[in-house]
């Protein structure tokens, strides 16, 4: 993304410009991710797919490509300390942000057949960072990596969960019913054939991408620059919910067209493509460290980003148990979530500021 869309491009520019800027791409942002939602509905009803499956797979696997792109490119430049961090927040502000204000906005459905299989490969992905991590540091200390047999083993893994959720799939075509209020919108495109739904959510996943990436760089200039915001405030802030913006935005678009199952297909694929594929991909590239050397905490990833990560998927295992019973979630289950993904930002800043 730095490559195309460098951020020096809006170094510079008036208030005024920034501001159209903004409001153009916030538009193409709403509109793409409209596109998405209706492509991917449609196309899970074209193959006899649950919609959760599909936000599980398909649209997880384009949200998260451009990430592990810069994840790997960063490895390979001899930033590898980026990967690893990033991954992991996108973790927490995925099932901590996005997750949480789903089910404050709206009764979120919890179908049993994914949550008990998909659900647990989010659980186990992350569980098993966490022990490569802490594996790593109680065996050689402060010089602790993942390594390119680790990345190797969660290419490996990626591969089978793909493999898997076919098969599942084909066992649970079109998911479990759940009741929509009466005057919900819902759009669907059934009678597009497969392939133009297809194109539809590739081109509109580029401009979700895109438009994201001129929004961040935007508000970013905006306040840091014409209302002096001070750095580490925006780093903690608008720098993080960056790389989770067009998860957020789908997942809000998603409860808005009525097709509540992509918000939280997206939410576990995603949290399981962060692991496998963001953090495989780039340790198969060039080795991880753990620790972040040269920074105020180095070792706060052990301290704060995987014990937070870990809290926030526990939780959510189990809310699970009690909402695979119901047919759904509870919209107070929101407010836990996203008082964790707060006192998170919160700790970041308050742990990494200077003095």
């Amino acid at each position: 993304m730095d490559h195309l869309i460098p951020p020096q491009l809006f170094t510079g520019l008036p208030q005024w410009q920034l501001l159209l800027v903004t409001a153009l791409s916030i538009a193409v942002l709403g509109k793409s991710a409209d596109w998405l939602v209706d492509g991917a509905s449609g196309l899970a009803y074209r193959l006899g797919i649950s919609k959760v499956i599909i936000g599980a797979t398909i649209v997880s696997l384009g949200t998260t490509s451009p990430e592990c792109a810069v994840s790997v490119v960063a490895a390979w430049s001899g930033q590898p300390g980026l990967a690893l961090g990033n991954a992991i927040g996108s973790i927490i502000a995925d099932t901590g942000l996005i997750f949480g204000l789903g089910c404050l906005i709206a009764v979120l459905p919890a179908d049993r057949f994914v949550l008990a299989r998909q659900g647990w490969v989010q659980f186990g992905s992350g569980a098993l960072l966490a022990a490569l991590c802490y594996g790593a540091w109680l065996a050689v200390g402060d010089a602790a990596r993942l390594g390119r047999p680790v990345g190797l083993l969660l290419l490996v893994l990626l591969v089978g969960y793909l493999v898997i959720s076919v098969r599942w799939s084909r066992q649970h075509p079109f998911g479990e019913p759940f009741a929509i209020a009466e005057g919900e919108p819902v759009s669907r495109r059934e009678s597009a054939p497969a392939l133009r739904l297809v194109l539809l959510i590739v081109v509109a996943l580029v401009f979700v991408l895109l438009s994201s990436r001129v929004l961040i760089l935007n508000v970013t200039e905006l306040a840091e620059v014409h209302w002096q915001v001070p750095k580490i405030v925006i780093a903690g802030t608008l720098v993080a919910l960056g790389t989770s913006l067009p998860e957020l935005v789908i997942g809000m678009t998603s409860l808005y067209r009525g097709h509540r199952e992509l918000l939280v297909g997206n939410v576990i694929g995603a949290d399981v493509l962060n692991v496998l594929f963001v953090i495989g991909a780039s340790a198969a590239a060039a080795p991880l460290p753990i620790l972040e050397q040269g920074t105020p905490v180095p070792e706060i990833a052990l301290l704060l980003h995987l014990p937070a990560m870990l809290l926030i998927l526990v939780l959510f295992r189990l809310f699970i148990v009690g909402a695979t019973a119901r047919g759904h979630f509870r919209r107070w289950q929101g407010v836990p979530l996203i008082a964790l993904y707060l006192a998170y930002v919160v700790l970041q800043f308050v742990m990494t500021r200077p003095g």
